[in-house]
C-alpha cells in the first residue's frame, strides 16, 4: 500500500465511523471491520488499495472503483442505500459551498450546452447500445421508464402497461384526439395509446435506433395510419395538438433549456389541451448544487443531462407558458420496484450479454448503474412523478389526482 493509499484509506475510515444510520461490514484484511448499526446492511469486499483514494471523489468514484473491480459486494443496491442515508451533513456543506461554484457551472455550462447536435451524440451515447441489449433488460413493452404497480403479483409487463393506461386516463384520451409525444422511446405509448383509444399520435425521438425499432413496431402492431414516428429534435417541431405527452425525457434537456423545453411544449398544445409530463426529479435544494457536477451518473450514463426540481418545474411554467398543474401523483417506490425488476432480468441475461459482445466492464458499469438508481428511490434521494398540466382552456376532469396522492400498491 502507498502512502497516499494509505492517508486517504484512513480519512476515507474515519468518515465511515460517523455513520448514524445502516451498517457497513468492510472485508479488508483478516479481519473484518463494521462500521454504524440497522439497516440496512452492507458488505463491501476490497480488492485493491487503489480503491481508497478513488472514495474521496464521491458517487463516481465508488462507481469507477466498481467498474474497475477494486472492490465487490453482494449487495449493491445496500451499499448505495447507506451511503445515501449518511449524506445529510455533506450536503449541507455542499449547498453552502453552492455559491462559489456557480461561475465555474455557468462556464462548464456555456461550454456543454445541448445543442441539437450534442444532444443527438447525448442520446445516442445511452439510447444507442442496442435494441437487443435494451430488450433482454426490459420487458415486452420496452417501456423504460418506471412502471406502476396498482396490485401485487403483478409481471414487469402487467406494470408498465398499467402505467400506460394512467396516462391515458390522466389524459382522458379518445379517438378524436391528435396526441404528440416528445421522447419515443422504442414506441410503447404510441402503440398502446392508438391501439386503446383509437387516437392519432405524433411521435419524435433523436436516437436512431428507437427510431427504427418505432417504426418497425408501428406497422407490425397495425397502427401505421393512427401513428407517426419522427425524428426530429422537440425544437424544430410545428404544428397544434390536443394532447401532449412526455415520459422521463425532460432529464436529457440540460439544465438550461427547460425553459425552452417547456415553452415548446405549450405552444404546441391547443389552448384547451392537457400534458402529461413523467420525470425524475430532485430535491429542490439539491438541485443547485448536482446541476452541473460531474458525478457518476451524468459522467457515465447520461452526459448532459440533468435532473430538475419540483420548484424548478413550476418557475418554468410561470415564466415560459400558460399551463397550470391540476395533478401531481408520486410513484418513487413504484420506480424502485421497476428497477429491481430490471436488475433481476439484466443478471439473468449475464450469458447472453457477454455472447453480444457486452464485456465485464460494461456489465460492472450497468449492474452499479441499475442499483444506484434503484438505491436512490428507495432512499427518495430522487423522486419520480406524474405531473398533468392544462391550458387555460382544459375542461377535462376524469385524470385529475390529488396534489401528492400517495401511490396506491407496490408490488
Amino acid at each position: 500500500m502507498t502512502v497516499t493509499q494509505r492517508v486517504t484509506r484512513r480519512i476515507v475510515l474515519s468518515l465511515l465511523r460517523r455513520l448514524h444510520s445502516g451498517r457497513l461490514t468492510i472485508l479488508d484484511g483478516e479481519q473484518p471491520l463494521v462500521l454504524g448499526h440497522g439497516s440496512p446492511r452492507a458488505t463491501v469486499q476490497v480488492n485493491s488499495p487503489r480503491l481508497w483514494p478513488r472514495l474521496l471523489h464521491g458517487s463516481r468514484g465508488l462507481a469507477e472503483a466498481y467498474m474497475h473491480g477494486l472492490w465487490e459486494s453482494p449487495d449493491l443496491t445496500a451499499v448505495v442505500r447507506v451511503a445515501a442515508r449518511n449524506t445529510r451533513t455533506l450536503d449541507k456543506w455542499r449547498r453552502r459551498l453552492a455559491p462559489a461554484r456557480v461561475p465555474l457551472q455557468v462556464m462548464r455550462g456555456i461550454r456543454t450546452r445541448n445543442t441539437r447536435t450534442r444532444s443527438r451524440h447525448a442520446v445516442a451515447a445511452h439510447y444507442d447500445l442496442g435494441n437487443e441489449f435494451f430488450a433482454l433488460m426490459l420487458d415486452e413493452t420496452m417501456m423504460y421508464s418506471s412502471a406502476y404497480f396498482p396490485h401485487r403479483g403483478m409481471t414487469l409487463a402487467q406494470a408498465s402497461r398499467a402505467k400506460l393506461e394512467l396516462v391515458c386516463r390522466k389524459l382522458c384520451l379518445g379517438p378524436s384526439d391528435h396526441v404528440l409525444e416528445i421522447g419515443t422511446g422504442w414506441g410503447g405509448f404510441a402503440v398502446h395509446a392508438a391501439r386503446t383509444r383509437g387516437c392519432r399520435v405524433t411521435t419524435t425521438t433523436i436516437s436512431y435506433e428507437q427510431y427504427e425499432h418505432a417504426r418497425n413496431w408501428v406497422r407490425t402492431a397495425g397502427v401505421a395510419d393512427r401513428v407517426t414516428v419522427l425524428c426530429e429534435d422537440y425544437r424544430d417541431l410545428r404544428g397544434r395538438y390536443d394532447k401532449l405527452v412526455s415520459i422521463e425525457m425532460i432529464e436529457a434537456v440540460g439544465y438550461r433549456d427547460f425553459d425552452t423545453f417547456f415553452a415548446h411544449c405549450s405552444n404546441l398544445l391547443a389552448d384547451d389541451g392537457a400534458m402529461l409530463l413523467q420525470a425524475i426529479v430532485i430535491d429542490g435544494g439539491a438541485y443547485q448544487v448536482e446541476r452541473a457536477s460531474r458525478s457518476f451518473i451524468r459522467t457515465h450514463i447520461f452526459p448532459g443531462g440533468c435532473l430538475p426540481s419540483l420548484p424548478v418545474i413550476g418557475r418554468c411554467l410561470a415564466r415560459r407558458t400558460d399551463m397550470r398543474t391540476i395533478g401531481l401523483e408520486d410513484l418513487t417506490p413504484h420506480y424502485a420496484e421497476t428497477l429491481r425488476r430490471w436488475r433481476a432480468n439484466f443478471e439473468a441475461a449475464t450469458a447472453r450479454l457477454e455472447g453480444l459482445g457486452y464485456d465485464e466492464r460494461f456489465r460492472r458499469l450497468w449492474r452499479m448503474y441499475l442499483s444506484y438508481c434503484e438505491a436512490g428511490f428507495a432512499e427518495r434521494r430522487i423522486e419520480s412523478v406524474q405531473t398533468l398540466l392544462a391550458k387555460p382552456r382544459w375542461s377535462g376532469s376524469a385524470g385529475l389526482t390529488s396534489v401528492h396522492a400517495a401511490p396506491r400498491t407496490v408490488a
